[in-house]
């Protein structure tokens, strides 16, 4: 096995940029989610609300990043000013971010249709993943919980061969948002993975990802329009643990080292779950 593609998503529900490599760090995947969209309150919005954001590229550059969206005028965005701050929220966690000055700020704005905030995980910036899943005090930027999310070709063979059947079309990889994609021959074979190894660094898969509906959306439009994924997996992967409800795909990673990740590494299994993770049995027709 071996990886095939790696992903960073710098701001938050925006696009994502396809890496040759990546430097791993406590945070997972140097770059990613250090940039996120809030409300005035600073309440964290994404494309589950705001489905555009599907369209906004991000590039980012040395001391500042440079946004755009088809039809507007480029924004460079500067650094922001460290005492420029406002209290943040990500689902449950607060955390303290640098913001953006406020001509960025009204241009995001205009571009989105409402009144928004661009905010950025800096250097005084704090916030854990659960400890109960990834251990204590492991640090994670704007993702959604965990620093890393990985996915396999397999899985998504085998998901997209039940979209057909059902004559739902196929999706792609991007739907899912991963950091790192892993090339396999089977289907599903990370739910009996517990932990891996890359270039020698030890990645944890400490909880398998529960999905929304940001994977109906185009990843390039923000269009619900096309080939939905729900439906398969509902259908084959909806998690029979109650811990973590919903449609399952992809794993959440915690990396226990540093390094450097390149597509091609090969991924080396370390510690296995050979009971995998609960799934409820579909009904037959």
């Amino acid at each position: 096995m071996h990886i095939s593609d790696l992903f960073i998503y710098p701001l938050k529900s925006a696009r994502g940029i396809a890496l040759p490599a990546a430097e791993i760090d406590a945070y997972g995947l140097a770059g990613d989610r250090r940039a996120m969209i809030t409300d005035p309150q600073g309440h964290f919005i994404t494309q589950r609300d705001l489905p555009d954001l599907a369209r906004i590229e991000i590039r980012p550059e040395t001391g500042t990043f440079r946004l755009l969206m088809e039809g507007k005028p480029e924004l460079s965005v500067p650094p922001p000013r460290p005492e420029s701050r406002m209290d943040v929220t990500v689902w449950k966690s607060t955390v303290c971010a640098a913001v953006a000055d406020p001509h960025s700020n009204g241009q995001l704005s205009e571009w989105l249709g409402r009144e928004v905030r661009l905010v950025f995980f800096d250097g005084q910036a704090r916030r854990t993943a659960k400890a109960e899943w990834a251990g204590e005090g492991t640090p994670v930027t704007f993702t959604d919980g965990y620093q890393i999310l990985v996915t396999t070709t397999g899985s998504l063979k085998a998901l997209n061969a039940d979209l057909t059947a059902h004559g739902d079309g196929s999706v792609g990889m991007e739907r899912f948002r991963p950091n790192i994609v892993i090339d396999t021959e089977e289907a599903w074979p990370e739910d009996h993975w517990a932990a891996i190894e890359i270039a020698g660094v030890r990645f944890d898969l400490v909880k398998p990802c529960s999905r929304c509906i940001m994977t109906t959306q185009d990843q390039l439009t923000g269009s619900r329009e096309g080939p939905n994924p729900m439906p398969a997996m509902g259908r084959i992967r909806m998690s029979a643990d109650r811990r973590v409800p919903g449609p399952l795909f992809g794993w959440n990673v915690t990396p226990r080292g540093s390094g450097r990740i390149t597509i091609g590494d090969t991924v080396k299994i370390l510690e296995e779950r050979p009971e995998g993770w609960a799934l409820k049995v579909r009904a037959r027709a």
